[in-house]
């Protein structure tokens, strides 16, 4: 039963990591103030999700979050925003730039990429899926897709 748990408190972790990514593009506060901003100031509020519903039905609430898994992923991607900038360009089609893309596809490409490069405990299929599920969640066009594609060329690069 621990586990269902677990894999949900990640599963609200990715979904924050990627609103604090966000939020430090956006506003150019750094990792620290986020991860404190969502420490103090999220993870303890009762806030639906609509991401992945509890076995009861309700909705996820960030209170549910995997807070030192959340702090992980921000400061790892941005600790080694350069090197995760890097595999993910380099499997971009040609012409394209990650700073084209949409700034919270962007998050997720870099929050998928650290976990693909620095999480050996993360196998390659969760941390694809998750991301996939959580671009689902945020848009209906093709950047699931795109997400889906750019994770699994930058797991061939980081973990073959």
């Amino acid at each position: 039963m621990s586990a269902p748990k677990s894999k949900q408190a990640r599963s609200v972790a990715r979904l924050a990591a990627i609103q604090a990514l966000y939020q430090m593009e956006v506003s150019g506060v750094g990792a620290e103030a986020v991860i404190r901003e969502f420490s103090e100031h999220r993870f303890d509020r009762d806030m639906p999700l609509e991401t992945e519903p509890l076995e009861s039905g309700e909705g996820a609430t960030l209170a549910t979050a995997d807070e030192v898994f959340f702090a992980d992923l921000v400061r790892g991607v941005v600790d080694r925003q350069g090197e995760i900038d890097k595999a993910i360009a380099r499997r971009l089609a040609t012409g394209w730039r990650l700073e084209r893309l949409d700034a919270t596809v962007r998050a997720m490409l870099r929050a998928g990429a650290y976990e693909l490069a620095h999480r050996p405990d993360v196998p390659t299929e969760v941390a694809i899926d998750e991301y996939v599920e959580l671009a689902k969640s945020f848009f209906e066009g093709p950047e699931p897709g795109f997400v889906n594609g750019a994770l699994d060329a930058v797991a061939q690069d980081v973990r073959s």
